[in-house]
């Protein structure tokens, strides 16, 4: 699966899906459960690393976990799904030429063929601009963007007109600088429909409404093994619990530990003869 074939699944009307995984199991997974992209993200700051906020992962961490997330996807599937990795906070806001290097090192030391990054600030613009002239084809993430929490916190986002018209004049700006795919996260669904139905490229929704080409989720969410999960990623089943129920009665199976044997000392040496 390449870039392009997401723009080819959209133009024949076939829905996208797209989940993450941050280790070869979790890959192995999702690739089993026949996906079309695999997302590195940035939230496997959360779930795998016990963040608060997807902020303090960074570079080389998020090359580690996509190099594991790689041989995954080589060992469970013959035509692997599209691998896509976030490039994490400050790896790409701090000027062209460090953002393309970081995007570069992506693709050069990991199985990813894309990043994905977050707004569409003209600096950011830009940077995306450069990197597709470069040769890397990039993703483009707007409404909910979590490396932003500090300013936007973690509501529904584009919920009055002139930011739904702003974050309209911001989709648009993605695709002309060359974005192969936008993730529209938390925002209106008729607004998200309104996206998918005049971009050409495709639109994936996480918590917009079923009106758009794809769908991306967090799967630590969906299989319940995160503590709490958004409004719009209820879980599927109630992994965590589960696991906890098997893994403890495994535990009480075991029966007590037996009681330690107090150490022997040794015979003193008998009495030479005279």
């Amino acid at each position: 699966m390449r870039p392009a074939d997401l723009i080819r699944r959209k133009q024949g009307g076939q829905a996208i899906t797209m989940l993450t995984a941050w280790d070869a199991l979790s890959a192995a997974v999702v690739a089993g459960a026949g996906v079309d992209a695999v997302l590195v993200g940035d939230s496997l700051a959360m779930v795998v690393l016990g963040h608060a906020t997807t902020l303090p992962v960074t570079l080389e961490e998020m090359l580690h976990h996509c190099r594991a997330v790689g041989r995954g996807l080589a060992a469970a599937a013959a035509n692997p799904p599209l691998l896509i990795c976030d490039l994490p906070f400050l790896s790409y806001q701090c000027g062209a030429d460090a953002a393309v290097a970081a995007a570069g090192r992506v693709l050069k030391e990991t199985p990813a063929v894309a990043v994905k990054l977050e707004g569409a600030e003209p600096e950011t613009l830009a940077v995306i601009d450069r990197m597709v002239r470069s040769g890397i084809p990039v993703m483009g993430h707007l409404g909910l963007t979590p490396q932003s929490v500090h300013q936007l916190g973690y509501r529904r986002q584009a919920g009055d007109p002139v930011s739904q018209e702003r974050l309209r004049r911001r989709a648009l700006a993605l695709q002309e600088a060359g974005c192969f795919a936008l993730v529209i996260e938390h925002v209106p669904a008729p607004l998200a429909s309104e996206l998918s139905a005049a971009l050409l490229i495709p639109v994936i929704g996480i918590g917009a409404g079923d009106g758009c080409d794809g769908q991306v989720r967090v799967t630590a969410d969906l299989l319940g093994l995160t503590s709490r999960q958004p409004p719009f990623s209820p879980p599927l089943m109630e992994g965590r619990a589960l696991a906890v129920e098997v893994l403890g009665r495994w535990v009480r199976e075991q029966g007590p530990a037996p009681a330690p044997v107090p150490p022997t000392r040794p015979a003193s040496p008998a009495a030479p003869h005279c």
